[in-house]
Formats: C-alpha cells, structure tokens, sequence
C-alpha cells in the first residue's frame, strides 16, 4: 500500500471503536468506492470542529454558549445527573428515562493516569450548587474503582455546602461496564432504580 494510505488507516485505527480491519475497510471505502463521500466527511468535520462548543453550563455539545438541554424550561431543575462524558449524556437521553439537567465532568479520578480533581470540571459542578435549586444530585459513573473514587470525592467535598439528595445510578452492567455501552433499556431500569448514595 501507499505511504498515504497507511497513514489514512493508521489515523482511522486510532479512534475510539476501530481496530486494524474496520479502519482498513473505511479507508479502502472512501478512497476506491465513494471518494466522493469522503469531500463530504472532511467538510462535515472542519464544519463541526469550527462550530460545535462545550456548553459553559453543563460541558455538553453546543454550537452555542448554553446547550439545548440547559435553556430548556421544561426539564426539571432540581435534578442534576453528573456523568463522566458527552457520550453517556447522550446514551441516557436516548434511553427518555430522565428529564433533567446534566454536568459533564470530563472524565473519572484517575491519580495513576495523571487525572486530579483540577483535571475535570468540579468548579463548574460547584458553581451550580451554589446558585441552583438542585435537590438531587445523581451520580451516573462507571461502575469501577475510578467512577466509585469520584462519587466519594463529590460526596465529601461538595454536599456539606450544598444539602442535595445524592443517590447513585443501579447497575445492570457488569462491574467495570460503562454508561455508554448500555443499552436504552438497562439505562432506563438504572436511572429508575438509583439509590441513595
């Protein structure tokens, strides 16, 4: 193969969900059968990458300085689901089990990884303490030895100040499992089913 190709593949190889056939397969597509489908791609990312944002709320996708979610009235207030990323905000959303707000946090405490509390959005996430009605806090995180880390971290650091309800998400999916692997229905027991934390 090509220098450019292998480049092509090895780039594609590096995204979340490819291994070195999948990432060989999309490279072999968009160059021999549909080379115009890949002007369309490199279009659609330099137009998303120049225009979708993080919500200055909540850290989800905007392409504006609040999200959707965030302006919407209709959502409840006073519930607020702390998930580790966009993609298991979106796993949960999909699921129509929960009508309240988000806060993306940007990841799990991880010290062996390099991943302290200064590392993730928990200044965001007390700032909503302080100047919202929130009266649940819901911690939807994996449920391994960093997700259970981090929910002692919230719950020590940030429920003296802020009397909130914290309950935790149940989990139907196998120890270490995380939220965007699930699929709608197991989220949507797991959020019905959270329990206080």
């Amino acid at each position: 193969m090509t220098p450019a190709f292998d480049e092509l593949k090895n780039t594609i190889k590096s995204l979340p969900g490819f291994g070195y056939r999948s990432a060989e397969r999309l490279a072999l597509h968009l160059i021999l059968e549909k080379p115009e489908k890949a002007e369309s791609l490199v279009q659609l990312i330099s137009k998303a990458v120049g225009t979708i944002k993080s919500c200055i709320t909540c850290h989800n996708l905007s392409e504006e300085e609040e999200c959707s979610i965030c302006k919407d009235p209709s959502r409840n207030q006073s519930l607020l689901c702390v998930v580790e990323r966009v993609s298991d905000l979106i796993s949960i959303e999909r699921s129509g089990s929960y009508r309240g707000l988000y806060h993306v946090l940007g990841g799990k405490l991880s010290p062996l990884q390099g991943v302290h509390p200064d590392s993730l959005n928990f200044s965001t996430l007390e700032n909503r303490l302080k100047g919202n009605n929130i009266q649940e806090i819901i911690l939807a995180l994996s449920n391994d030895i960093e997700g259970e880390a981090t929910c002692h971290y919230i719950q020590d650091n940030f429920l003296q100040q802020h009397p909130a309800r914290l309950s935790r998400i149940a989990f139907g999916l196998p120890s270490g499992g995380g939220i965007h692997i699930a699929d709608a229905q197991t989220l949507q027991s797991a959020i019905n089913g959270r329990q206080g934390f």
